[in-house]
């Protein structure tokens, strides 16, 4: 798979795992490409903390930085909360901002799906930060973290072929201990008392490949499968 291709993997794979019939934030960056590949008859709302609820099949963002082009169908008065244009499903609504994050704060919010620079085998999460670099900063993220019910990060397994799940992570720290599910292009894994456990792997990749490319010794249970290849359709 090409850079691109991943990225949708993951974002497919991700969608794979929301439950249907609750509301999910989805972050900037890979997590925005979600939306393209939730499942009809779902019934997933998507909440962007900017307000709004009913955030559709969009990803112009993401597709605008991988093509350098805009595309003449987006409309820039209606955005996500990454500031990139969206599209709206019918019935949507917005509201402020201290509406959206009442909704965070009290636990309404069931999934959040965020990026990453880092997160550990305890679940923290880095990715707001980067010592002396320019970066978006903490956004909603915090607030995320600490009040929706299950965060999934998706990510690249490696950045410029260091692993980015490590024992601690190293960078400035988002939240702790808040991470239950991590998807890459190399699989899907589960944060547990125990450390990492591998729910199913791509392929593509060997667990010996996917273990020299994360720093815990993850968990590798005997029965543990490939992902279906209904996800690798289409990308």
């Amino acid at each position: 798979m090409d850079k691109n291709q991943m990225m949708r993997f993951i974002a497919k794979r991700v969608a794979g795992e929301l439950t249907p019939g609750t509301l999910v934030n989805l972050g900037v960056g890979i997590p925005t490409l979600v939306a393209e590949y939730i499942a009809p008859g779902s019934d997933i709302l998507l909440e962007g903390e900017n307000g709004v609820i009913g955030l559709g099949k969009t990803a112009f963002d993401v597709i605008d930085a991988t093509s350098g082009k805009k595309p003449e169908e987006a409309d820039d008065q209606v955005i996500n909360a990454g500031a990139g244009a969206a599209g709206i499903d019918a019935g949507a609504s917005f509201f402020d901002s201290t509406t959206s994050f009442g909704l965070i704060r009290g636990g309404h919010v069931h999934t959040t799906v965020l990026g990453t620079m880092e997160v550990d085998e305890e679940g923290t999460l880095a990715n707001y930060l980067i010592p002396g670099k320019k970066v978006a900063g903490m956004g909603g993220a915090m607030d995320l973290c600490n009040g929706v019910k299950e965060v999934i990060v998706a990510t690249y397994h490696t950045m410029k072929g260091n692993p980015k799940i490590l024992k601690k992570c190293r960078l400035p720290i988002t939240a702790k201990r808040c991470v239950t599910k991590i998807v890459t292009e190399m699989g899907v894994f589960q944060v547990t008392p125990q450390g990492i456990k591998v729910i199913e792997y791509n392929p593509e990749f060997t667990l010996e490949e996917i273990q020299r490319a994360t720093e815990p010794e993850l968990i590798i249970p005997d029965d543990v499968k490939p992902t279906p290849h209904c996800y690798f359709e289409g990308l």
